[in-house]
């Protein structure tokens, strides 16, 4: 069973920056798309961003376009995710999702347990 961990949430206010990484214990790592979700109270999961297995092609929702950067260590077996510009609607917990592609959580195959952000205004 692959185990996703992510680390890297927190407390900041609005404006701050955040980086957030996800390890995986898949041994084909460098086969797998991985992606960004997360959950704010009360609401569905979303999409937040996703990558290839090369690390060459990214897509990103509206929301997040701009400020967000996926990015991938496959030497490390790490995706991550840099934050910038946070803003109060950013607060969620942001879950990492490995083997899968697409902007639906069930097209993916793996899950880690998430790490809470928070954003103060």
């Amino acid at each position: 069973q692959v185990q996703l961990v992510e680390s890297g949430g927190g407390l900041v206010q609005a404006g701050d920056s955040l980086n957030l990484s996800c390890v995986s214990s898949a041994r084909a790592f460098d086969e797998h798309a991985m992606g960004w979700f997360r959950q704010a109270p009360a609401k569905e999961r979303e999409f937040v961003a996703r990558i290839d297995w090369s690390g060459r092609s990214t897509d990103y929702a509206d929301s997040v376009k701009g400020r967000f950067t996926i990015s991938r260590d496959n030497t490390k077996n790490t995706v991550y995710l840099q934050m910038t510009d946070l803003k109060p609607e950013d607060t969620a917990v942001y879950y990492c999702a490995g083997r899968g592609w697409g902007t639906v959580p069930t097209m993916y195959d793996f899950w880690g347990q998430g790490t809470q952000v928070t954003v103060s205004s």
